[in-house]
């Protein structure tokens, strides 16, 4: 049974609280079978000195939607996600409002998931694109 998108929000918001993920003001907006989208607020607190989204806060909030992506595919009972590769390629500077990363599938494996990651602005604009390699490993041997 496939839990409603209300109780899936709720649940990431109960699993981030006190993480990077919750400092960063991370929310999950919608997800499906292949895709999921989060977005973060583009305030201060996320700027490079210059006053623009900083590529590192841009990266952790790509690497958090592949990642929780990934767990969507998984019994979280018996398996653990695990970013092991990331890229992104920065195109355009944003300096407020928000950013949306959208992961979807370029490949579905039982041990290993490969992602593209658009994050874009609120005119969805591209601002980044990311790609990610996750590993599902047991939780117990």
């Amino acid at each position: 049974m496939q839990l409603s998108k209300e109780v899936m929000i709720e649940r990431f918001r109960e699993m981030t609280r006190g993480t990077l993920i919750e400092t960063l003001n991370i929310e999950m907006v919608d997800f499906d079978d292949d895709f999921l989208i989060l977005k973060m607020p583009v305030t201060p607190k996320v700027h490079q000195p210059d006053g623009v989204l900083h590529g590192g806060a841009t990266v952790a909030l790509a690497e958090t939607t592949g990642s929780f992506a990934a767990e969507l595919l998984l019994d979280t009972k018996q398996f653990f996600v695990r970013g092991i590769e990331i890229s992104a390629n920065h195109v355009k500077s944003v300096r407020s409002g928000h950013v949306y990363a959208k992961a979807t599938f370029i490949h579905k494996g039982r041990t290993t998931q490969l992602f593209e990651i658009r994050v874009t602005n609120d005119d969805d604009h591209l601002i980044s694109l990311c790609k990610l390699t996750t590993v599902s490993l047991p939780r117990t041997k």
